[in-house]
């Protein structure tokens, strides 16, 4: 199948491995856009692109612009959506509340990628979206377990600071204060693979989100032992986390605590929790097994775009008036 996919000219996160991974199972073309570009999608369209040569067409652009633009989006034929930060419909504070739920309302007929189960599923059941889940996953070409000594026990890389994520916030201050969380940034690249291999427990706080960021996998892909926040047997059961076995899941900060205390006292349990969930991130997670789903998913029929309610009374009118 021939895909066309237009991507992000500067993504903040590295995904090239990503669309090779995607390349390796179709014949892709992969076509990179400007701020610019992606503002004006007809214009770009109209002037490089001819939709019949292809059996999808993926978009994969910042939802700003997106938003902006759905009377022509909803007119790209075999139109699939990939979007990662979806999760916000459902998040009061933030600025993209219910507004996703309005987007994929109105490009009714295009297949929906989201990167949760759960969020899939309130889609499918709020809003009759044709939602699907692919999780983020990692690069492999990038990140892996490189043996080291790990000399961080607790650590946390990443921004706590947007009110978006304030529930985050929250609980990673009083790991900070209670239990000797390390946060820290980092460029991505191998600074970025240095620093996770750094740390012995990965703390993860996606409260709030209804799903697991891209985090999770990288954290679990490099060794470490993932403690995140319990999303749900649903999230849970889809993505393969078996509680203490390949991670370790809390629901409020007690938990977290003395699930931390008693991994600290029993270091083979440690060893087999790393092993565990690397292992599932290697097997299930890596950039080139979720191209591989993507190509799997959007390769089932689409859905028919709905039709107005004015062309169906023209044609339920046209029909009662036939001999």
């Amino acid at each position: 199948m021939k895909v066309l996919m237009l991507v992000i000219d500067q993504q903040r996160i590295q995904l090239e491995s990503l669309y090779e991974g995607i390349a390796k199972h179709c014949s892709l073309d992969l076509r990179r856009l400007s701020t610019k570009e992606q503002s004006n999608l007809s214009r770009y369209f109209k002037k490089n692109i001819d939709t019949q040569k292809y059996g999808r067409t993926i978009l994969f652009i910042r939802f700003k612009w997106a938003l902006r633009q759905t009377d022509f989006i909803k007119k790209i034929p075999n139109l699939v959506i990939l979007e990662h930060d979806a999760c916000q419909n459902f998040i009061p504070q933030s600025k993209y509340y219910r507004k996703f739920s309005r987007y994929f309302n109105t490009v009714s007929g295009a297949k929906i990628l989201v990167s949760g189960a759960t969020i899939a599923e309130k889609f499918r059941k709020k809003d009759n979206a044709d939602a699907t889940f692919i999780p983020k996953g990692y690069d492999q070409n990038l990140l892996k377990n490189t043996h080291q000594s790990r000399t961080i026990e607790l650590g946390f890389i990443g921004s706590i600071d947007r009110d978006t994520y304030i529930e985050r916030k929250k609980i990673l201050d009083r790991a900070k204060e209670e239990l000797g969380l390390f946060v820290t940034r980092t460029n991505s690249g191998h600074d970025y693979l240095e620093k996770l291999n750094n740390i012995r427990f990965f703390l993860s706080a996606d409260i709030g989100l209804g799903e697991n960021m891209i985090k999770n996998f990288e954290a679990m892909a490099c060794g470490c032992i993932l403690i995140a926040f319990n999303q749900g047997d649903f999230e849970n059961q889809a993505l393969g986390f078996k509680d203490m076995n390949n991670i370790v899941l809390y629901d409020n900060f007690d938990t977290l605590e003395r699930k931390l205390r008693k991994l600290q006292a029993n270091n083979e349990l440690c060893i087999t929790i790393s092993r565990n969930g690397q292992n599932l991130a290697e097997e299930n997670f890596s950039f080139n097994r979720i191209g591989e789903k993507i190509i799997d998913e959007i390769a089932k029929p689409l859905r028919e775009k709905k039709r107005s309610i004015i062309f169906n009374f023209l044609r339920k009118n046209k029909n009662s008036q036939r001999p």
